[in-house]
């Protein structure tokens, strides 16, 4: 497209979502129209399609009957990447899916929230910024500890109850100069700022709800470590109704698997957690005491020992191999698994380097491992009695 073309279909088209973010149909006229993107790429002489920008993806909607895939802007020309051509000259209506666009409002301005309320309380500024299809993420140049995500959480609430409204302004340049706001960075033309009253101050080129009540609840899901700073995620809205709900019924199911009231299903968990490590010891005792019965029956005058179980803790298997290392100077096998599912091993020698015998044993059995002289672990796929012809005929051969 040759620059005066672009420069006049820059300058003709009327960006309503500035006018009022909330509009989802509209008339107007086809520009252009030529092959591009997804499909084709449409000019229009006005747009309600936001294009993707400040961390929000462009629209997408309806032509008339033609789907619109995502809206983009190029040189500061609007596209409208359709999946079939839209003849120029002619008057179309659009319409934008506007339950997308109104989550998207929902958890950029709920963004704006915490990112104001953090700047304000703890001066860190917001240096990433990802609204994808199911989260938000935010990341600081500082770190918050669990007290300080609460508190933010509770103000961040607060503000959305008391129904603050989300202005637009369009600061000359000695006004914006004398502003304090966030995300100062070089922008060319006018800048356009989004404030909330004692909450938040930010230069953003996104739509945004009318009001903070409409941003619906905002809840921190996790405050993550991440580059000398941190990495907030988070949900608004419908959103963080739909992940309560989720969670709520995992507290339901849990409940009733554990035959536990919703609210008493922390002190069940940890009362199984308990049970749980009182049989693993008890387990682990029978298992020495099995084990010993099988270590018994290992002279030195066994050329070799190898044991196949389909369920053994892995220090009971690694002191049985160290246990049977000491009573036969020969190569000690331990295999735990099945034939569907594999098999984990241990091998120990006292005097043969059984790093070869692992090689060998990996080669015929697609397995890996590694190790020392005296000991190797690893794991393999294959039949029991395959694998004990294999290792007999290798053991008895080193």
């Amino acid at each position: 497209m040759e620059a005066k073309q672009i420069a006049e279909e820059a300058s003709v088209t009327e960006k309503l979502f500035y006018e009022d973010s909330y509009m989802e149909k509209f008339t107007a006229r086809v520009i252009s129209c030529n092959p591009g993107g997804k499909g084709y790429r449409v000019v229009l002489d006005r747009t309600a399609f936001f294009p993707e920008g400040g961390g929000q993806f462009g629209d997408t909607g309806y032509l008339g009957e033609i789907r619109v895939l995502d809206t983009q802007e190029k040189n500061g020309v609007i596209y409208h990447e359709t999946e079939a051509p839209v003849e120029a000259g002619t008057a179309v209506e659009g319409k934008i899916d506007f339950e997308k666009r109104f989550d998207r409002m929902q958890q950029h301005t709920g963004e704006h929230i915490i990112s104001g309320i953090v700047h304000g309380l703890y001066g860190y500024d917001n240096v990433g910024f990802h609204l994808g299809d199911d989260l938000t993420t935010l990341d600081f140049n500082g770190e918050l500890t669990p007290e300080q995500i609460q508190e933010t959480e509770m103000l961040a609430n607060r503000a959305v109850f008391e129904d603050l409204p989300v202005e637009v302004l369009y600061p000359d340049k000695a006004a914006l100069g004398a502003m304090e706001y966030r995300s100062k960075i070089e922008i060319g033309g006018q800048v356009r700022i989004v404030a909330i009253p004692g909450v938040d101050m930010c230069a953003c080129c996104a739509p945004h709800t009318r009001t903070t009540g409409a941003v619906g609840m905002i809840k921190i899901l996790s405050c993550d470590r991440h580059r000398g700073g941190c990495r907030v995620t988070m949900v608004s809205g419908m959103r963080a109704l739909t992940d309560y709900r989720s969670r709520q019924q995992s507290v339901t199911e849990i409940s009733v698997a554990l035959s536990s009231k919703p609210e008493k299903i922390t002190e069940a968990v940890l009362h199984l957690k308990e049970q749980q490590l009182l049989l693993r010891s008890r387990l682990n005792q029978m298992q020495a005491v099995y084990l010993k019965g099988k270590l018994d029956a290992v002279t030195a005058e066994v050329p070799y020992v190898c044991i196949f179980e389909e369920e053994m803790d892995n220090v009971a298997v690694r002191n049985f191999v160290n246990d049977a290392m000491e009573r036969c100077s020969g190569i000690c096998a331990a295999f735990v698994g099945t034939d569907a599912d594999g098999y984990h091993y241990i091998l120990g020698s006292g005097g043969t380097d059984v790093r070869i015998l692992a090689k060998k044993l990996n080669e015929a059995f697609a397995g890996k491992g590694g190790g020392k002289p005296g000991m190797v672990q690893g794991s393999l796929t294959g039949k029991k009695e395959e694998i004990e012809s294999v290792l007999a005929q290798l053991a008895t051969g080193l």
